[in-house]
């Protein structure tokens, strides 16, 4: 397995094992270098989103690669969610991004009473290929169980908050069993998690940084990690993590880390109802 490495979705299309998040990175040059000097170092799958309010200096980055050579992700925002304002947004974003189509369209966040509208709005999305596959961020079982009563097409991907305090394994068996890959975000905890002891042992006898143990348990778990960093140096170390495998041994000690915790505080700037669905 390399970074040129591919997981299958349900509908064919392959999607990368590994890939570059740009949350919290600036529009204008500072995302579209990073992105850029992403791609120098390998990294074929590029993860934005409308809420990110940079998919413009994404699409700077993207100049003079293969449309082809490249994954690109982006997300409807809970605001515009419905059916016509989601293809509305869909188009939104290709035309910032200056794409004609993107390769993953996601449901950023679960908006109560606008799950079946907005997936049918992702559903026409894809026949229209303005998107190669769709899915969901930030879904649990509840969510996708709803969907499954109305959906004629099964969400492809869920994105996930996912790191070494929150391993999500309930919900990533039961996206296993759905046929949904999983992809993590934040998949370092926001950097809180680095000096766990337990993975400084770890990092220590591979000669690799905590990041990279963390960001390889990612891929032997069989989720897509994307990480976001705009230092050169850490966007190439983070890449580095396919020429080492961890034991079993050493994935159960990460595993057991877990605590169920979310380091992002979701709760300060969305408002939840009793299913986690988001009240706009």
């Amino acid at each position: 397995m390399n970074i040129k490495s591919t997981f299958t979705l349900s509908n064919g299309v392959k999607m990368p094992v590994f890939g570059f998040g740009v949350w919290q990175i600036r529009n204008g040059s500072e995302v579209a270098n990073a992105v850029k000097e992403a791609l120098e170092v390998g990294y074929t799958l590029i993860d934005t989103a409308a809420a990110y309010e940079n998919e413009e200096g994404v699409g700077e980055g993207l100049k003079g690669i293969q449309r082809e050579d490249v994954f690109v992700t982006t997300k409807v925002w809970n605001s515009e969610q419905g059916y016509d304002t989601t293809l509305k947004a869909c188009e939104s974003s290709l035309k910032k991004l200056d794409l004609a189509y993107v390769d993953l369209y996601l449901v950023h966040w679960p908006v109560a009473g606008k799950l079946a509208d907005t997936w049918r709005a992702m559903e026409k999305i894809y026949e229209r290929g303005l998107a190669r596959a769709v899915g969901v961020s930030n879904f649990n079982e509840y969510h996708l169980n709803e969907l499954k009563k109305s959906a004629k097409i099964k969400p492809m991907v869920n994105q996930i908050e996912i790191h070494p305090l929150l391993s999500q394994q309930p919900l990533r068996e039961f996206c296993a069993n759905e046929g949904i890959v999983v992809e993590a975000y934040s998949p370092l905890g926001r950097a809180k998690i680095l000096n766990t002891p337990q993975i400084a042992s770890i990092a220590k006898k591979h000669a690799k940084s905590a990041a990279q143990v963390i960001l390889r348990w990612h891929l032997q778990n069989g989720v897509i990690a994307i990480p976001k960093s705009t230092h050169a140096e850490r966007i190439k170390e983070n890449a580095a993590i396919f020429d080492f495998e961890l034991s079993a041994e050493e994935m159960g000690a990460i595993n057991a880390l877990n605590k169920d915790k979310e380091i992002i505080n979701k709760a300060a700037f969305l408002k939840f109802d009793e299913n986690r669905s988001i009240i706009i």
